[in-house]
């Protein structure tokens, strides 16, 4: 019996390469893209004071592109490529077409795919770092600040946690999706460059709302969804558990979501749209390293901890402890990220199915990958007490591995340029660092002046346009607010 013509191996499709697989991988990538371009750069845009938007999205967009060019050029190869040490690779292109049409070192699928899903990784990573920085840094010390941290940070957590070759992966680390790589490194990362940086404007600081509430919930509903892509690529396969990941996604940023919301409404008296916002974030950082390797059930008792214990450290002990007061921190990057990938990686190490982790991992030796629990309860103590080892060593080396490479990036930097905007930059916002506004606000009766830079509309002929009732957006009074 033959295949059919349109599953039969050719030039193009080689007989090692999973059409299926192949195709759920671009699709997986394209929605951790989305999570960045559109989702972050609206959430950013839409969740700082209005002076603020155009520098906030335009940082995201600045990272997403940066990143894509640094990864084929080096980044790749030194996450997952031919082994320089136990924690990094050798710097080494990823742009010839022998490399990237042969087989990926995981799946079934070519590299060019493999590339482009990681890149996505990466970029998304960069993007949250600067969460922590939105609103006073030097925006030509973030265009130099992304590339050094990708190479001498981002890499280095990669290789040592996916990398077959890596020391922690070695070691038997669980990190599904990136709850190590990604989210708890973006959140130290972002904590210690925001000590360097140093804080907003005096005035930002003590009143910063958000600009559009409905457009921060647009970025975080693409966001949440983008998660399916995250967690459920992280297989390489379309395979049960990828849906499974999918599913466990889900449920723990909606049970997270839920007790973000019952915390705010008990203790503060009204649900907080950010609060539930914040919420969905925890939830997704939190299942992120486990997602593919927990029953459904232990998803939504994640989705209680990262609901909680986030809140807790962000609305009640971050105002006790000083160096969290101390340093400013914009979108909350140390409790949503540094705490909630924390929290991931250590339930991750109890909660880990052996079955789910073959799986998942698909190599002989997976019966090392066993949570404490299912230890506890088949009389495999040892080994449920040193997966948690394995766990607890990863977030050691991730959390200090960033605090070093970030600070001696930011050294660096501040000897070629500051890392920190001028007084009169932080006073005025995105007019005097882009000459751009995110908003052309006008009204019956009111005129709209050109910023002094402005790319949409020709000022050439005159300085000044009027424009119909019709384009209304805010009222003369919002005008009047920076």
């Amino acid at each position: 019996m033959e295949l059919p013509k349109n599953l039969l191996p050719d030039e193009a499709n080689p007989d090692w390469m999973n059409k299926a697989d192949n195709a759920w991988q671009l699709t997986a990538a394209t929605l951790v893209g989305l999570q960045s371009i559109p989702g972050l750069v609206i959430l950013y845009g839409g969740m700082v004071k209005k002076k603020w938007a155009v520098n906030s999205a335009f940082m995201a967009l600045y990272a997403f592109a940066a990143v894509l060019v640094c990864w084929v050029g080096w980044g790749f190869r030194m996450s997952f490529g031919d082994k320089l040490t136990d924690f990094w690779g050798k710097p080494v292109v990823a742009l010839d077409e022998k490399f990237l049409l042969d087989q990926a070192f995981l799946g079934y699928l070519p590299s060019a795919t493999m590339v482009l899903f990681q890149a996505m990784f990466a970029a998304i990573t960069l993007i949250l770092v600067g969460g922590a920085l939105l609103g006073r840094m030097n925006f030509r010390a973030w265009m130099m600040f992304v590339p050094l941290w990708l190479t001498f940070s981002y890499t280095i957590g990669a290789y040592s946690v996916w990398c077959p070759d890596g020391w922690l992966a070695k070691l038997g680390v669980i990190d599904f999706a990136g709850g190590f790589v990604i989210h708890l490194s973006s959140g130290v990362a972002g904590f210690t460059a925001a000590y360097w940086v140093g804080p907003r404007a005096a005035k930002d600081r003590e009143r910063f709302p958000p600009n559009n509430i409905v457009m921060t919930l647009a970025g975080a509903g693409l966001l949440w969804m983008g998660w399916t892509g995250f967690n459920g690529g992280s297989p390489y396969a379309a395979s049960t558990d990828a849906s499974l990941a999918a599913l466990n996604t889900h449920v723990c940023a909606a049970t997270s979501l839920l007790t973000w919301l019952a915390l705010d409404t008990v203790f503060f008296g009204k649900p907080s749209v950010i609060g539930a916002v914040q919420g969905i974030i925890t939830g997704l950082v939190c299942i992120t390293p486990a997602a593919g390797v927990v029953q459904c059930w232990a998803a939504i008792l994640m989705g209680t901890i990262s609901g909680s214990v986030p809140w807790y450290t962000m609305m009640v002990l971050h105002n006790k402890i000083k160096l969290l007061r101390h340093v400013d921190d914009t979108m909350g990057m140390f409790h949503t990220h540094a705490i909630a990938g924390t929290l991931g990686g250590i339930l991750a190490g109890f909660f880990a199915v052996p079955k789910l982790s073959r799986l998942f991992y698909m190599v002989p030796d997976w019966q090392k990958y066993i949570g404490l629990a299912y230890g506890l309860q088949s009389g495999q103590t040892s080994a449920g007490f040193r997966q948690m080892g394995a766990q607890l060593v990863g977030i050691f080396f991730i959390a200090s591995l960033n605090i070093v490479t970030t600070s001696l990036i930011c050294m660096f930097i501040k000897l070629i340029v500051p890392l920190r905007m001028s007084e009169e930059e932080l006073g005025i916002g995105d007019e005097e660092v882009h000459g751009e506004q995110a908003y052309a606000l006008w009204a019956d009766g009111l005129r709209f002046e050109n910023s002094k830079n402005n790319s949409v509309f020709d000022a050439s002929a005159d300085d000044h346009h009027d424009f119909p009732s019709s384009f209304v957006t805010q009222t003369p009074t919002e005008l009047e607010m920076i």
